[in-house]
């Protein structure tokens, strides 16, 4: 069943061929048709410079680029070839450590591993039809993120 996804370019990158296997079944069981893999965060970074996703899947833990390098390098380099990309990170470890250093580098969406469809559905729905505004501070860009402490924060900074 497609949900009106078939024009979506998704990049999808994760280290583990298997994990890759079984998000992108559901991604092509949604309705996505136009799916890019990456084995690492240097190879996402590279096909982001020639294949100009929509939306970013990412493993969390990789190697030799981890998911919040490779998002800190797409939210600030100067070469990036999209810094507003929603990017949404799989982890194996939701711990509040880890929360924080994704929401810090610029993460627009977690989801938690065992992955299940309605959850990639449900991630891909919010960076899709609510997405967020990102803010630029001395130290950050990226999406708003939550919180309190954040929402202070925010109040002193440009809205983009």
């Amino acid at each position: 069943m497609a949900f009106g996804l078939e024009s979506l370019r998704v990049l999808l990158v994760d280290d583990n061929p298997h994990m890759r296997s079984i998000v992108g079944t559901i991604l092509k069981g949604v309705g996505v048709s136009q799916l890019r893999e990456a084995q690492d965060g240097a190879d996402g970074l590279q096909a982001l410079r020639s294949w100009p996703a929509d939306v970013a899947i990412i493993d969390f833990q990789m190697e030799p680029l981890d998911g919040a390098q490779f998002t800190r390098l797409v939210r600030n380099s100067p070469d990036s070839a999209n810094p507003f990309l929603p990017i949404i990170m799989m982890t194996g470890f939701a711990d509040r450590s880890r929360v924080f250093e994704a929401r810090d580098a610029g993460v627009t969406e977690m989801i938690a591993k065992p992955l299940t469809a309605r959850a990639i559905m449900a991630r891909l729905e919010a960076v899709i039809m609510r997405p967020r505004d990102f803010v630029r501070t001395a130290d950050y860009f990226g999406p708003i993120r939550r919180g309190i402490d954040d929402v202070i924060e925010q109040k002193r900074a440009l809205v983009i």
